[in-house]
């Protein structure tokens, strides 16, 4: 009976794998290992429909909410450790500061980091790997690969893992079997904590390879880049330009008066008293409105305006 069920398995895999390989002719730019990687996610996918899903679904069901949640909170903070020491690395001091402190009040305060007081300090949670270290330092993250089991990754994180399996304190609790358990429960829970996640993205994705190498890439950026809690940065996108004159007098809110004329307000007429002076509107046929000047309908006489900046 064993023999036969590993057989079938063996059969569907092969199955999954020739119909990856036959998904994609022309790689993606970026993406020159996408045959490869559309079957392996292929194999991933199904190995998760039909092991990984279930037991997941199993433990939310069997394990009660706060109990998950006190696991969740002891893995995290246990990852803490060695998310400090790759903010340390990345000389991003007040970041691995932090994450020691987290790591302290959790481990002292919440009774081991089954409860996360340091987020009720306000203490932020961050994010950190080696392959978020070299990629800090100007290492290229190489092709997109997607990993047995493991799923979405490039060569550079590929190669992190090897140095973020040494650096997790679970790869050093004596002895091997506790350490392997650990981290089969992290994964069911991790796995649990994701199916919310995985049933949006079957319902709205149309093409879920697609969708997640995209998403990973693009998460990976950002976090080099732009940091965990940082909104993205706009301020380099160029002010909008508008095709005629009377639009850009209407943006700086100079025409707000009825009265005024146009070309009154173009030159920028004196405010009503009590009132800010609204700054002259870009010079120039295109009536381009420069950043930072955008100024809102010139408010009645007794109340007072504010610029925005």
């Amino acid at each position: 009976m064993q023999a036969m069920g590993m057989r079938c398995a063996a059969m569907i895999a092969c199955a999954a794998a020739l119909g990856g390989c036959a998904t994609v002719t022309t790689p993606s730019k970026g993406d020159p290992f996408e045959s490869y990687n559309r079957t392996m996610f292929t194999i991933n996918d199904t190995v998760d429909r039909y092991a990984f899903k279930p037991v997941a679904k199993g433990y939310v069901w069997a394990v009660p909410e706060p109990v998950r949640n006190s696991v969740t909170n002891f893995f995290s903070n246990i990852g803490d450790v060695y998310i400090a020491a790759n903010n340390l690395l990345q000389l991003k001091i007040a970041d691995g500061v932090s994450d020691i402190m987290r790591v302290a009040i959790n481990t002292l305060f919440g009774v081991g980091g089954l409860f996360d007081v340091a987020t009720i300090a306000k203490l932020p949670k961050h994010s950190g790997d080696f392959g978020l270290t070299m990629g800090h330092y100007g290492v290229p993250p190489g092709p997109y690969v997607v990993l047995p089991l493991l799923g979405p990754s490039t060569v550079r994180d590929s190669a992190g893992l090897v140095v973020d399996y040494f650096g997790n304190p679970l790869t050093y609790v004596s002895p091997d079997s506790v350490s392997w358990a650990l981290y089969g429960v992290n994964l069911i829970n991790t796995r649990a904590n994701l199916l919310d996640v995985s049933d949006l993205l079957a319902d709205a994705a149309l093409d879920k390879y697609t969708f997640v190498r995209n998403t990973y890439l693009q998460r990976r950026q950002f976090l080099i880049t732009g940091g965990d809690n940082n909104a993205p940065d706009y301020s380099e996108a160029p002010p909008p330009n508008y095709s005629d004159s009377e639009g850009a007098a209407a943006a700086t809110g100079a025409s707000a008066a009825p009265a005024e004329p146009a070309s009154q307000a173009a030159e920028g007429a004196a405010p009503a008293s009590g009132t800010a002076a609204a700054p002259a509107p870009a010079s120039g046929a295109n009536g381009t409105v420069p950043g930072n000047q955008y100024v809102p309908p010139r408010a009645p006489p007794g109340f007072p305006s504010f610029r925005l900046r």
